[in-house]
């Protein structure tokens, strides 16, 4: 079947067969991803014009209980250093992106027993009193509905959840056997239900994964309605069981950004750091494939090179207003441009 055909049916009628997502995901025909690509530009910039938004990264601790196969800081691999910042120095941070003009903050960790609710709500709460006009994100894992309720209450706006693969054996295979699928699912409804903004996402080219998983992956999507779709290569790191796997495809990747930009044209899709690891450009690709995020890191330097998932992570020793001036020219070279705001999602209901 004629790709671009099926390019323009995705813009169209924002869904395809599961046989058409295959041949989108698989197509080889010559122009096929630059007609992709240009569809999925022409989409954001309906809903979002040229804007691209910042998101502060703030990764707090590196201390995480889970043992996931693919992941640096899994509790089993003994070699890391492990740090936990301080609410001082969180606040701190947020002070910074504050100051260089971001209006969103992402408080990003392992799964560290450390950080209970009667750590994080008065903290959320100090966050959100400081920086009223700002958004608050966290990416902190699975926890039970009553603490995600609370979290919220204390003024948190967004929660970001990679549910890694929509395929339960797949995410069987990929996790330790003490986590749940469903519960995973079960965590995305509850921050649903409860009012969060929320991300999920996916690895692309993790240990196992088929083009029949992605196309899983496309119609949980699709029934879920994130607000933000976080995804990116996988990237392997030296201290797991899959030191030695092939890492995910950049052009897969920046394929998927622009189908789901297409599937979802009012989605928040950010240009991820593991895009601009495994290519120096691939950020600027990203955005050019239907991004519109990005998301430069606030943490302290001295702790940066301690928090990385997978090997070779790039900007570890930038300082934050570096980043921030490094990020905004080259987001400029695209034809887009940084904006001071928080970039919430939005909503457009004619097609």
């Amino acid at each position: 079947m004629d790709g671009l055909y099926l390019v323009e049916k995705l813009e169209r009628e924002r869904d395809l067969t599961n046989a058409e997502f295959t041949e989108v995901l698989t197509c080889r025909e010559e122009v096929f991803d630059k007609y992709l690509s240009e569809r999925a530009r022409a989409v954001r910039e309906r809903v979002y014009g040229k804007d691209v938004y910042l998101r502060g990264l703030v990764e707090f601790t590196n201390i995480c209980k889970n043992n996931c196969k693919y992941c640096g800081i899994r509790c089993g691999n003994t070699k890391v250093e492990r740090y936990r910042l301080s609410e001082e120095e969180i606040l701190a941070c947020c002070d910074q992106g504050d100051a260089l003009g971001f209006r969103t903050f992402v408080l990003q960790g392992g799964e560290d027993p450390y950080f209970t609710d009667e750590r994080l709500v008065p903290l959320v709460r100090q966050m959100k009193e400081q920086h009223p006009d700002c958004a608050i994100t966290l990416s902190i894992g699975e926890r039970e509905r009553e603490s995600y309720q609370r979290l919220f209450d204390a003024g948190a706006d967004r929660y970001l959840l990679r549910h890694e693969t929509a395929n339960k054996a797949h995410y069987e295979s990929l996790h330790p056997r003490a986590m749940s699928y469903e519960h995973r699912m079960q965590c995305l409804r509850d921050l649903k239900e409860i009012g969060f903004q929320v991300g999920c996402g996916m690895m692309v080219g993790s240990p196992g994964q088929t083009t029949e998983h992605l196309v899983e992956d496309l119609r949980f999507l699709q029934a879920f309605q994130p607000e933000m779709v976080g995804i990116g290569p996988f990237i392997p790191h030296h201290e797991t069981e899959y030191a030695k796997e092939p890492a995910g495809s950049v052009e897969l990747t920046l394929r998927l950004l622009s189908v789901i930009r297409l599937l979802l044209p009012e989605v928040l899709l950010p240009a991820t750091t593991a895009l601009g690891t495994m290519d120096p450009l691939g950020r600027e690709k990203g955005l050019l494939a239907g991004a519109n995020v990005i998301m430069p890191n606030l943490s302290p330097t001295g702790v940066r090179g301690k928090y990385l998932l997978y090997d070779n992570k790039i900007c570890t020793g930038d300082e934050a207003a570096e980043c921030v001036r490094c990020m905004s020219l080259r987001v400029a070279k695209t034809g887009y441009k940084v904006v001071q705001a928080r970039g919430d999602h939005v909503r457009v209901t004619e097609r």
